[in-house]
């Protein structure tokens, strides 16, 4: 989680940038509903009005906070490995791929995932993650259609519970203060667990 602005440090100017990280982490502390200006000039250490010099109210943040999440996955499915090669090998590519941006923007995608649609935003939000979805859920019946996946199952049940598996990083993965955002290792173990599962007997 982003830190908060230590109240005793020497003050210096807020970019957005700086600002939208400290949001963030008051968004996931508290839940975006329970989350008024004040608190967020609070854990900023600067006043309300130096907030909307910035922006003009919370929503704002929340849209560019969950952006910073839905632009890193959006941008996979465009990357060369996800749009050439066999379908369960472009699929690949986007599991392995997706859980590094997971890890490397995890506090805004840990937001995203928090997101309930209570808001134009989150409506917005939400429907920019289900064509994504969508999107990947194709990817899958695509590598059935070739012989590459197990078939009998519901392309977007195999979507819905790859994403499941990833989407619970968030929950436990800390990355080590000043190392790298990224664990190959927890990448690997991802691949594993779903590939071995999902390949069809005899392919590899």
């Amino acid at each position: 989680m982003p830190a908060r602005r230590d109240a005793t440090a020497p003050h210096t100017p807020y970019t957005p940038e700086t600002l939208l990280e400290v949001a963030v982490g008051v968004f996931i502390e508290r839940g975006y509903d329970g989350t008024s200006m004040e608190h967020l000039a609070r854990a900023a250490g600067i006043s309300k009005s130096s907030i909307y010099h910035h922006v003009p109210g919370k929503e704002e943040l929340l849209r560019r906070a969950v952006s910073q999440a839905l632009d890193g996955l959006d941008a996979v499915l465009d990357e060369p490995g996800a749009r050439a090669g066999r379908s369960v090998e472009r699929l690949e590519h986007v599991v392995r791929r997706t859980t590094e941006v997971l890890m490397e923007r995890l506090p805004y995608v840990t937001l995203l995932l928090r997101v309930r649609g209570n808001t134009a935003t989150e409506r917005w939000a939400l429907e920019r993650r289900r064509k994504f979805d969508h999107r990947v859920a194709e990817l899958v019946r695509r590598a059935e259609a070739e012989g590459d996946l197990r078939p009998g199952v519901d392309p977007r049940l195999e979507t819905r519970l790859l994403f499941g598996m990833i989407n619970s990083i968030v929950e436990w993965y800390r990355p080590q203060r000043g190392g790298p955002q990224v664990s190959p290792r927890v990448v690997e173990a991802v691949i594993s667990t779903a590939f071995n599962g999902l390949r069809a007997p005899g392919r590899s």
